[in-house]
């Protein structure tokens, strides 16, 4: 059973990935961005490092609202109200219900939705939304099919690479990058990046223990 237990193991994992990335990160949001991507979520990983232990022992809904609040107290610029409200709107939104896929999938959709409300922002528009819109359209359509965990594991991982690779040949509407207007073309957005680079984490971190014996 997939429980917050996991979530030291994964929060090593996305500090790890994004500490190996940052360079490449912090280019691509000196080239459209402020430059200070990584930091912001540098800062606010860390802060939640810090109270993993404590958050691993609650529920998923109650962990998920205990790491939005974390973020939005912790992490700078735009990221942080984007993955503070993706968080707090998954934890109201998944209250009081069994988690399973379907149910996830149900959660993370009206988290992505808030997401798209906080940031006045659509995918198509060079941001992390193109990134999970299409994870959270592909969950909602597997919710309710008979497929194993794993093989959707790995699809969700593909699909945010896919939309990550896609912000490159998009034009940038929102943010600092909206000003380079055709200049944002031919560079992928720095926090599509990351959020892909953070959710493969995930996924890897879920498949290991999957795979281990109970």
């Amino acid at each position: 059973m997939i429980t917050p237990r996991l979530l030291p193991q994964m929060l090593t994992a996305i500090v790890a990935v994004i500490e190996n990335n940052a360079e490449e990160v912090t280019q691509l949001d000196q080239v459209i961005g402020d430059g200070d991507h990584v930091t912001n979520l540098q800062r606010g990983l860390q802060a939640l490092v810090l109270q993993q232990d404590e958050i691993s022992l609650l529920d998923w809904p109650k962990a998920w609202q205990k790491i939005g609040m974390t973020l939005m107290s912790s992490v700078g610029g735009a990221s942080g109200s984007l993955y503070a409200t993706l968080f707090m709107a998954l934890s109201k939104a998944s209250t009081g219900s069994d988690i399973s896929l379907a149910s996830f999938a149900t959660a993370f959709a009206e988290a992505v939705e808030a997401v798209k409300k906080r940031g006045k922002s659509e995918a198509g528009e060079k941001t992390l939304l193109d990134v999970y819109v299409p994870v959270a359209d592909y969950l909602l359509s597997v919710a309710n099919q008979s497929l194993e965990l794993n093989s959707v594991l790995t699809e969700v991982s593909e699909v945010a690479i896919k939309g990550m690779e896609a912000t490159r040949d998009m034009l940038a509407t929102k943010g600092r990058a909206s000003f380079l207007e055709a200049r944002s073309l031919g560079h992928i957005d720095a926090g599509a990046k990351t959020a892909q680079l953070m959710i493969s984490s995930i996924v890897e971190v879920l498949t290991k223990a999957l795979a281990t014996p109970a």
